[in-house]
C-alpha cells in the first residue's frame, strides 16, 4: 500500500483517534465516536445476514449488532485471535465494530490530516475521511463507517415483535382439523405425553436442586425460577420406574398443578405431535378404576396408524395428597417469592438449534416436532435446501434442510436431528434441524426488537430473547417469512398438488 502524502502543518488543536488494524492494513477512529472498547463478545449469527454483520450479542443486557470491519471493507474473513476486540460506537443504537487488534490512543495535530481523496490512496471498499502519518512512518486511515454501515444496517418500516394478544396470531392460521398438541417425552425407556396447554415450558435440568428435608424420593428437591421457587418432581418415581439412573439428557417440564407450578424431571424430551380425535381414546374402564400408575393415564394417543401407543398423563391425578403437602410446604417457605403469572403477557416459543446457534418459533405455527423420518423421497431439478418429501399421514409434505436454507455446513451423521413441522396461512412443511431443545416461555416485554438488518434478513427475524443470565441470545423466526423465501411458487405447487384428490 502506498502511503498517503501527508499535509505537514501542525497548526490547529490536536484530536485523538484510536487505532486498530483489519486484514494488516491500519486505521483509525475518533475516539468521540467510541462508547468502549471491549473483548469480542460470544456472538449468535443471523442466517444468511450482509457480509458486514458478524451476529449480535449480548452486552450488560442489551442485544446489539456486531459489524466485521473486515466484511464491511469487503475482505476476507479470517480467523479471529485473542487479540480481536469489538470497538462499541457512540451511536443513538449501539453498535460493535469487530477489529483484528486494537493498537493505541494517537493525539493528532488538525493540519497533519489530510483529506484530499487523491492523496487519501483509498482502496476499492474503503470510505474514508481523511488519512496521517504514524510515529512509525505508518499511513493511518481514518474510516467513515457511517456509509459502510449504511448497507449492513438500513433503517426500514419494523413489524411488531409480537403481537399483543400472541405472537402467531397474524402469522399462522389453524388446520380445519380439530388437534390436540402433545408434548412427549422419555421416561425409563417408555414414551408419556401431557397436553401441551398444560406445559408451561420445558428447560434442561441443568441448574443445582436444594433438598427438601424428609422428602419422598421422588421430591428433588427446588430451584430458583423466574423470581420462585419451583418444586422438582421425578417422573420416574411418579410413575413407578427406579430413579437411580441419570443420563444427562433430563428436561424440566413446567407444569401447574391446582395454583403451584411444578416441575416434572424426564429423562429427555423427544417430540410435539399434533393429535386428532380419532387418534385419542380413552383407556379402558377396567384400568381407569385401578388405583395403581395406570390411574394417572387420562388416554392414549394411537399414532402411525395404531402403531405407536403413547399414555397421556394427567397432573390432576400424578400426586398423591402427601407429595401435594410438600410441594405446599415447600412453595410456602420464607425464601419463595409470589408465584408469577405466567399465562399473563407471555409468549410461548420452540427453540431449536443449528449448530451453537439457537432459533425460534412461535408455537401455534408448529403443528408437530418428530424424528427425522429414515427415508425421504428426492425431487429432480429442486433447490439444493429441499431435501424432498415424505408421506406424513397420507399428505405429501416438503422437507426442508434448514441447514443448507441458511448456507451452514452440512449436518448428515447428527444422531440426534427433527423434522419440524411448521404450517403457516400458505404452506405447510418439514425443516429439518439439529435438534430441538426447549419450549420457552417469555414476557412480550422482554422480547426485543431485532436491530434494523438489510436484505432478506430483515423480515425472517421477528425478535430477540436475550437470556443474559446464561449468555444466551435466541432469534425469533417468523414462520411465514422463513417457509416463502423458498424459490418462487416452489412451496406453492406442493400446496396445490396436495389439495389434489390422489396426490
Amino acid at each position: 500500500m502506498a502511503a498517503a502524502v501527508l499535509t505537514q502543518d501542525d497548526d490547529g488543536p490536536a484530536r485523538q483517534f484510536l487505532t486498530f488494524r483489519l486484514d494488516g492494513r491500519r486505521y483509525a477512529l475518533p475516539v468521540g465516536e467510541i462508547a468502549e472498547v471491549i473483548r469480542l463478545p460470544a456472538v449468535a449469527r443471523v442466517p444468511q445476514s450482509p457480509q458486514g454483520l458478524l451476529g449480535l450479542a449480548n452486552l450488560r443486557g442489551a442485544v446489539i449488532p456486531v459489524a466485521s470491519g473486515r466484511g464491511l471493507l469487503g475482505q476476507p474473513e479470517g480467523a479471529l485471535t485473542d487479540a480481536a476486540r469489538a470497538i462499541v460506537l457512540e451511536n443513538e443504537s449501539p453498535v460493535a465494530l469487530a477489529v483484528d487488534a486494537v493498537e493505541e490512543l494517537m493525539d493528532v495535530k488538525a493540519g497533519s490530516v489530510e483529506t484530499r481523496p487523491a492523496d487519501m490512496a483509498a482502496l476499492p471498499g474503503e470510505a474514508l475521511r481523511g488519512a496521517f502519518q504514524a510515529s512509525s512512518g505508518d499511513a493511518v486511515k481514518i474510516l467513515d463507517l457511517q456509509p459502510l454501515l449504511a448497507s449492513a444496517f438500513t433503517p426500514r418500516p419494523r413489524k411488531q415483535a409480537v403481537s399483543r394478544r400472541g405472537a402467531a396470531e397474524t402469522l399462522v392460521q389453524a388446520p380445519a382439523a380439530r388437534l390436540t398438541k402433545l408434548l412427549t417425552f422419555a421416561v425409563a425407556g417408555q414414551e408419556y405425553a401431557l397436553p401441551l396447554a398444560s406445559v408451561q415450558e420445558v428447560t434442561a435440568a441443568s441448574m443445582l436442586a436444594t433438598g427438601i428435608p424428609h422428602a419422598e424420593s421422588l421430591v428433588l428437591g427446588v430451584i430458583g425460577f423466574r423470581e420462585t421457587l419451583l418444586p422438582l418432581l421425578s417422573l420416574r418415581g411418579l410413575l413407578g420406574f427406579s430413579q437411580d439412573q441419570m443420563l444427562g439428557t433430563e428436561k424440566i417440564v413446567v407444569t401447574r398443578v391446582g395454583d403451584a407450578l411444578v416441575g416434572l424431571v424426564a429423562d429427555r424430551m423427544t417430540a410435539i405431535v399434533s393429535a386428532a380425535d380419532e387418534e385419542m381414546e380413552e383407556i379402558p374402564e377396567i384400568l381407569a378404576a385401578r388405583v395403581g400408575g395406570e390411574s394417572r393415564i387420562r388416554s392414549i394417543y394411537r399414532g402411525d396408524g395404531g402403531r405407536r401407543l403413547i399414555p397421556v398423563l394427567s397432573t390432576e391425578e400424578l400426586f398423591g395428597e402427601e407429595v401435594m403437602r410438600k410441594l405446599e410446604t415447600a412453595r410456602n417457605t420464607p425464601q419463595a417469592a409470589p408465584q408469577p403469572d405466567m399465562a399473563a403477557q407471555t409468549v410461548q416459543f420452540v427453540v431449536f438449534r443449528l449448530g451453537a446457534d439457537e432459533f425460534g418459533l412461535p408455537i401455534d405455527a408448529v403443528e408437530e416436532v418428530m424424528r427425522m423420518p429414515d427415508q425421504v423421497a428426492r425431487l429432480p431439478k429442486t433447490p439444493k435446501f429441499l431435501e424432498g418429501v415424505v408421506n406424513l399421514r397420507g399428505e405429501v409434505l416438503p422437507v426442508v434442510d434448514q441447514r443448507r436454507r441458511f448456507n451452514m455446513p452440512a449436518g448428515e451423521g447428527l444422531a440426534g436431528r427433527r423434522l419440524v413441522v411448521v404450517r403457516t396461512k400458505a404452506h405447510r412443511a418439514g425443516l429439518i434441524v439439529d435438534s430441538v431443545s426447549e419450549v420457552l416461555r417469555t414476557a412480550e416485554d422482554d422480547i426485543a426488537a431485532a436491530p434494523a438488518l438489510t436484505g432478506e434478513t430483515s423480515a425472517l427475524v421477528r425478535g430477540v430473547v436475550n437470556l443474559e443470565r446464561s449468555g444466551r441470545i435466541i432469534l425469533l423466526l417468523d414462520p411465514s417469512e422463513l417457509l416463502t423465501r423458498a424459490e418462487h411458487g416452489l412451496l406453492d405447487k406442493f400446496s396445490r398438488a396436495a389439495e389434489q384428490p390422489g396426490t
